[in-house]
């Protein structure tokens, strides 16, 4: 398969990925109102660990082999996503909106072209600091008002989503190299088992101190609960995890981040015409600057192709 032709299905994935990404946060928070944080995560990565051996099953995809010398780099990778990442979001998102979550979420490419120029020593223009500068007031200005309008829980909540967004970038940096050395299928395989395995051993073993275990199964009872766990495993968590992996081996990392700016939108709209959230000033105040600071900054990133060239 040629070069271009991957590289336009990695962006037709990553388009995919944005839409599914923007309704998780709806998903979360439906989930949230059957079980816990812990057990939701449990209970979403087993549904992502039993379509892949379904898929297996039916000889859709083969599963890579162990070994000790791919586990070290695979286990540091898998540390921020999906372990540290969705663990982040799944207990914010108890402490705030879908709204508030996708808000946040949009400072993923800001995130990303500070940590490329930290790391990886790549130069921004005055337009593009303005840009980063304006993202940053948006979310100082949305953590603000949370905490006097919403109060001190809601603004944990835009705490950890934000550290949940600076797992991902880690995700984006760590993943451009890792791919390198690894199939997309091999990456997604190793993260959705890690993640099942610490999810559902850390959850069992809660309930089982507290003799709740019942509790951990009680929620399948809701047909809701079920429907958000398979969205949320099979499509939230697997189906996202093999697209990105195999974007992060067609094309930069930088670019990854900026489709991130769909699923904001989408969250949006999902958590008032779905879930009836309100939406504040102070949010789309925010919010606009937000986006007008990823605007920036994507654009005037990507508006001269010949610095682009000359940077490789």
């Amino acid at each position: 398969m040629s070069t271009n032709k991957k590289q336009r299905q990695a962006y037709i994935g990553l388009i995919l990925v944005t839409i599914i990404i923007g309704l998780s946060f709806i998903f979360v928070k439906i989930g949230l109102r059957y079980a816990g944080a812990m057990d939701l995560l449990a209970h979403r990565f087993t549904a992502a660990a039993i379509s892949l051996v379904v898929l297996w099953f039916f000889g859709l995809i083969k599963l890579p082999r162990f070994s000790f010398k791919k586990a070290k780099s695979l286990l540091l990778l898998s540390l921020f996503y999906p372990l540290l990442f969705f663990a982040l979001q799944t207990f914010g998102l108890q402490y705030s909106s879908a709204s508030e979550a996708g808000i946040v979420f949009a400072t993923t490419p800001i995130i990303t072209l500070i940590a490329a120029s930290v790391f990886l020593k790549e130069k921004t223009n005055l337009l593009q600091k303005i840009g980063i500068i304006l993202s940053i007031i948006g979310i100082l200005y949305i953590i603000y008002f949370t905490g006097g309008v919403s109060g001190s829980a809601s603004l944990l909540g835009i705490i950890l989503l934000l550290l949940s967004v600076f797992s991902l970038v880690v995700y984006y940096v760590l993943g451009k190299v890792v791919s390198a050395n690894f199939s997309a299928m091999e990456i997604t395989v190793w993260m959705t088992i890690l993640a099942f395995i610490v999810f559902n051993g850390f959850s069992v073993a809660t309930h089982v101190n507290n003799n709740t275990l019942g509790q951990f199964f009680s929620p399948f009872i809701y047909m809701e609960f079920l429907w958000s766990v398979l969205y949320l495993g099979v499509l939230s968590s697997m189906l996202t995890a093999f697209l990105t992996n195999f974007a992060l081996t067609q094309i930069p990392a930088s670019q990854i981040a900026v489709f991130n700016n769909l699923s904001p939108m989408v969250s949006i709209a999902g958590g008032i015409l779905i879930l009836n959230e309100t939406l504040f000033a102070y949010h789309i105040i925010g919010g606009l600057l937000v986006v007008a600071g990823v605007v920036m900054t994507v654009f005037f990133k990507y508006k001269n192709p010949k610095k682009i060239i000359n940077k490789k």
